[in-house]
């Protein structure tokens, strides 16, 4: 590291630095005719990815799994310098690219043939909420805030908890959402802000919501009690 200021405090002088001088702050020390090299580099190296991705599959293109997201920084750091680096040659990043192709299908191969390789490398699905009830400890060890889960749920129609049978994360991070055949009475999760709607909905006079976990019990009961679920001590009325 030293070496390479060293180096560079031999190259550019203090008394050479000035303002403005514009073809070091555009090209640097490079001259003018490498901008044409740059435009062909950066075209083998543009055709080259697509094509790598696209033997990589369709995955590459959705939501990404940890493994997956590891190989996208790794080809955009392969990408960047022979584009840009005269010193560099472009078949050294093709190569490498290669590598990164090999490694990724090998990967995905081990994975499916050992279940632990693939909890390891890309996590287990989470329950988040069964029956209408969030599952506390899952969702707290998953990070998660009721923002996103109410988001992903509304995304899907759904204005309260008990239409929701059961709400997966995925492991990597999508959210799966099974909805209750028979929707019963459940915690809203229309945002405040949005009173209009709120109130539109229909209220069950007979079952109260847990404010936290959406956990139901009968009105009447409430009162002065602590979820059994979460140990929340707010209740809201169910909405229908």
């Amino acid at each position: 590291m030293f070496g390479g200021l060293h180096v560079l405090q031999k190259v550019m002088k203090k008394e050479e630095i000035y303002f403005p001088d514009w073809q070091r702050l555009l090209i640097g020390n490079t001259p003018w005719e490498f901008m044409a090299e740059v435009l062909l580099r950066t075209l083998v190296i543009y055709i080259v990815l697509l094509v790598i991705l696209r033997l990589m599959g369709k995955r590459m293109n959705a939501q990404l799994t940890i493994s997956e997201l590891a190989v996208m920084v790794t080809l955009g750091g392969i990408a960047s310098a022979p584009m840009q680096l005269p010193d560099r040659g472009i078949l050294m990043g093709v190569v490498a690219f290669v590598c990164a192709l090999v490694f990724q299908r090998g990967f995905n191969l081990l994975a499916f043939r050992h279940r632990k390789v693939e909890l390891a490398a890309q996590g287990d699905v989470s329950l988040i909420l069964r029956e209408g009830v969030l599952q506390i400890k899952q969702f707290e060890h998953s990070r998660l805030s009721k923002d996103q889960v109410f988001a992903a749920l509304r995304t899907r129609n759904i204005t309260q908890l008990g239409e929701v049978k059961r709400l997966y994360m995925e492991g990597y991070g999508l959210f799966s959402i099974v909805k209750e055949p028979n929707p019963k009475p459940g915690l809203a999760i229309i945002p405040l802000k949005d009173r209009t709607l709120l109130e539109s909905l229909s209220s069950d006079q007979k079952h109260a919501a847990c404010t936290r976990c959406g956990y139901l019990a009968e009105a009447s009961r409430v009162q002065g009690t602590e979820c059994p679920n979460c140990a929340c001590d707010e209740w809201v009325p169910a909405t229908k």
